[in-house]
């Protein structure tokens, strides 16, 4: 039998390094965990570790356990909280997700009116994960994923409630602050801020200077759109930012948005949930809510 204990033990072990530091985790006596593990491998006729001195390294078997305590446990305690929830008299646990970092400012005013709507749910807030979004939404650890870069799974389902464009904003002395639109050739001598994400998730890469094979003369990162802003108008470079949010936060900046390319760079924000969770009356609330505040 293969039971959740054995899966508590590997998953425990993966994130502490050590039996030592994992039977503490646990509530365990080193010992009880090593003979615990000990009478697995001897049922299975497996090896999970091999020890090297104070070290460890996974088995074949091992990892393979590992992978299914990681898509698995998280259910069972999702399970577990839902449960506790209505026990309690909540009605459940919303857990959103999210992969957009100006996402965060539309998300924050929504989230007041949903907390007065929904008095008996929960709210938590996550934006780092394992992999990524889509695989955090899938393996149960959030119930919600908030996204400018849906993808087509058959187990997801998507929905975008609020559309928005990408500009280039540049100060406004700058020379390129009198056109309307820019083109990838005219950001060959521009240093280009961008929130810190790898290039294959920047539009600005992939739906604009890639395709024109162009780059920035340098590029740079800022961990928040409020200091990239900040950047933009001390003349230290250019960025790109959704429109809504530089007509928000750049008022009283010296600062200019123009068009990337003639027709602009189009997105939305999209929601994903689980295929059949669109009827949970709580997440449908948030659903609702978001496409309120998209029009």
């Amino acid at each position: 039998m293969l039971d959740r204990q054995i899966l508590a033990i590997l998953r425990e072990v993966d994130r502490t390094g050590s039996v030592t530091a994992a039977a503490g985790r646990l509530n365990l006596s080193q010992s009880a965990l090593s003979h615990t593990i000990a009478k697995f491998e001897e049922r299975h006729g497996i090896e999970i570790w091999m020890k090297k001195g104070r070290s460890l390294r996974f088995t074949q078997a091992g990892n393979h356990l590992l992978a299914l305590a990681q898509r698995v446990l998280p259910q069972f305690e999702h399970a577990e909280r839902v449960l506790a929830d209505f026990a309690s008299g909540r009605r459940g646990t919303l857990r959103v997700g999210m992969e957009c970092h100006p996402c965060e400012r539309w998300l924050m005013r929504m989230t007041g009116v949903y907390l007065t709507r929904w008095p008996k749910v929960d709210f938590d807030l996550r934006t780092e994960f394992r992999f990524d979004g889509v695989a955090a939404l899938a393996d149960n650890e959030i119930d919600l994923l908030i996204t400018p870069d849906p993808v087509d799974r058959p187990d997801v389902l998507f929905t975008p409630v609020f559309d928005y464009d990408l500009v280039l904003v540049a100060h406004e002395a700058h020379p390129l602050a009198a056109r309307g639109i820019v083109q990838p050739q005219d950001l060959l001598d521009e240093e280009l801020i961008t929130v810190p994400v790898s290039l294959d998730r920047l539009d600005i890469y992939t739906r604009f200077l890639v395709p024109a094979h162009c780059r920035p003369r340098s590029h740079r990162t800022a961990e928040t759109t409020d200091l990239m802003l900040q950047l933009v108008a001390a003349g230290r470079g250019v960025t790109v930012l959704p429109d809504w949010l530089v007509r928000e936060d750049g008022v009283g900046l010296p600062v200019r948005t123009l068009r990337l390319g003639a027709d602009g760079i189009g997105k939305s924000i999209h929601l994903g949930i689980r295929h059949g969770e669109e009827t949970v009356d709580y997440i449908a609330g948030f659903l609702d809510l978001a496409r309120e505040s998209g029009r």
